[in-house]
């Protein structure tokens, strides 16, 4: 079997705090898995990070490079965003590419990269006008958003529910060849 390598790329939500399990698990099935993480989210995983790239055999990134400097990862096959907070997704859908992570995926749509993204947003933040339109302009996009019944649910403000990794990596997986 050959190696494929997925961008699992994360924003500041409580289940990044699980992300150590979901690399493995993405492994298990076959991917190379290269970290990248919001600042904020970066920020959270602070005391992790140099285990995370132990794990991933990857630096993580956080942080746009410096022109000239080299790609540290190879070259993905597969993008997942998860979870993606109501920012990463309005940005996104925006082309606001104040964070790396943002301006990546806004190019790969463009560079033709496979792109899976499963939001992580409260009832309250669904339900403002912006993000039902940024989740249209993805999907519209060629963006394959998870987002509904076959994807996250919004939870209640404060509700805690597990997030379905799961079917974040069974949908990226489909998109193998």
């Amino acid at each position: 079997m050959t190696t494929r390598t997925l961008y699992l790329l994360c924003s500041a939500a409580p289940p990044v705090f699980e992300i150590a399990s979901v690399v493995e698990e993405a492994q298990a099935r076959g991917w190379d898995v290269c970290l990248g993480l919001t600042p904020t989210a970066a920020e959270w995983l602070e005391d992790d990070l140099d285990g995370l790239a132990a794990l991933s055999r990857h630096p993580v990134r956080s942080r746009y490079k410096k022109p000239g400097q080299p790609d540290v990862w190879p070259a993905a096959d597969a993008v997942l965003v998860a979870p993606a907070t109501m920012n990463t997704i309005n940005s996104w859908a925006l082309g606001i590419t104040g964070t790396w992570l943002v301006g990546f995926v806004a190019e790969a749509i463009g560079k033709g990269i496979p792109l899976t993204a499963m939001p992580r947003v409260n009832s309250a933040y669904a339900q403002h006008p912006q993000f039902p339109l940024s989740v249209e302009t993805l999907r519209a996009a060629g963006v394959r958003v998870l987002f509904g019944p076959d994807g996250f649910e919004p939870n209640a403000p404060g509700e805690k529910r597990p997030y379905p990794w799961a079917a974040a990596l069974d949908a990226v997986g489909e998109q193998r060849s």
